[in-house]
């Protein structure tokens, strides 16, 4: 029992403590796929790791033959719990596990449907009042003067802008924001807020859940500008993030002026340094690695803290 203590242990300290050092490194400017992809990696690994606990709970030795070669003292405390307190704990983790990821899956699956179902009633009302650009069927423009775009996930996506949004702006930030809005659907970032709103609400009482939904909106956004910063230079993104608007938008799209804006502004300053393609795509999985590996070497370091305690003593 005391290996599957130690591993919900370590999934605790990073579901409540991660979300510190994961908005410290957006704050210093590392690329925002790179903390998206640490972010999501945490909250797998969290889940993974209690997956694991309750595993080491419903085996027959409870894990203990991964340490048979620790001191016989630390045997006996891998073991310290009556037979049925352990076979009850591990019953009980078997039934909240499974609880979680059915609530999790139901949860899910009904955000899913109600999301492509509103976007399914805003696609058809914008076919019918939106102009087509000739040899792009996923490009819309509907006549309103107020600088506006967004996308829309679909099969495919759809990208939607405003004819003002071309009569305001230069022809480099128009492409600014349009490279952003396609950067969206490329990314499939969604999808990747569809499923932080789902683990929020299945455990909101974690930080690492509850703040996911507004981190994950945030570089989304962030890594939509950075896009663009590859093709069009930051100065263009911040000027074209300045000049359009948010307001209009459907609650299910993700457009260019409406979310974490200020915070966008500051992390500009950055983009230009961002490292490449192929060094970014070598970083995120590097902090992913870091990060699925973080509770289980939490779990690790407290069982070898506890055998220099017990045995030396």
């Amino acid at each position: 029992m005391t290996v599957a203590v130690a591993l919900m242990l370590g999934a605790g300290l990073v579901a409540w403590f991660g979300p510190r050092g994961l908005r410290r490194l957006t704050a210093v400017g590392v690329h925002p796929r790179v903390v998206l992809v640490a972010w999501l990696s945490s909250i797998v690994s969290v889940v993974t790791t209690s997956g694991l606990a309750v595993t080491a709970l419903v085996l027959p030795d409870h894990g203990a033959h991964a340490f048979a070669g620790f001191p016989h003292c630390f045997e006996v405390l891998l073991h310290g719990s009556p037979p049925r307190v352990e076979a009850l704990s591990g019953a009980v983790g078997v039934l909240l596990l499974a609880g979680l990821l059915v609530r999790l899956a139901v949860m899910g699956t009904g955000l899913v449907r109600r999301r492509a179902r509103a976007r399914r009633e805003h696609l058809a009302v914008l076919r019918l009042a939106a102009r087509l650009e000739p040899g792009s069927p996923t490009m819309l423009w509907l006549d309103h003067e107020e600088p506006l775009a967004f996308s829309l996930a679909g099969c495919p996506g759809v990208v939607v802008a405003t004819e003002g949004l071309a009569r305001r702006l230069a022809g480099a930030q128009v492409d600014a924001v349009l490279v952003h809005e396609r950067a969206h659907l490329r990314g499939r970032h969604h999808l990747l807020i569809t499923a932080a709103d789902a683990v929020s609400a299945l455990l909101p009482f974690l930080p690492l859940f509850r703040q996911a939904p507004t981190a994950v909106r945030e570089l989304v956004e962030l890594a939509a500008d950075a896009a663009a910063v590859r093709v069009c230079g930051a100065a263009v993104v911040r000027a074209a993030l300045t000049a359009v608007t948010g307001d209009g938008a459907p609650g299910s799209a993700l457009a260019m002026g409406r979310d974490a804006v200020e915070a966008r502004l500051a992390h500009l300053r950055y983009a230009d340094h961002h490292p490449g393609r192929t060094r970014t795509a070598v970083t995120c999985g590097i902090a992913g690695v870091i990060t699925m590996a973080l509770p289980p070497f939490a779990a690790l370091s407290g069982l070898l803290t506890l055998v220099t305690l017990t045995c030396s003593a």
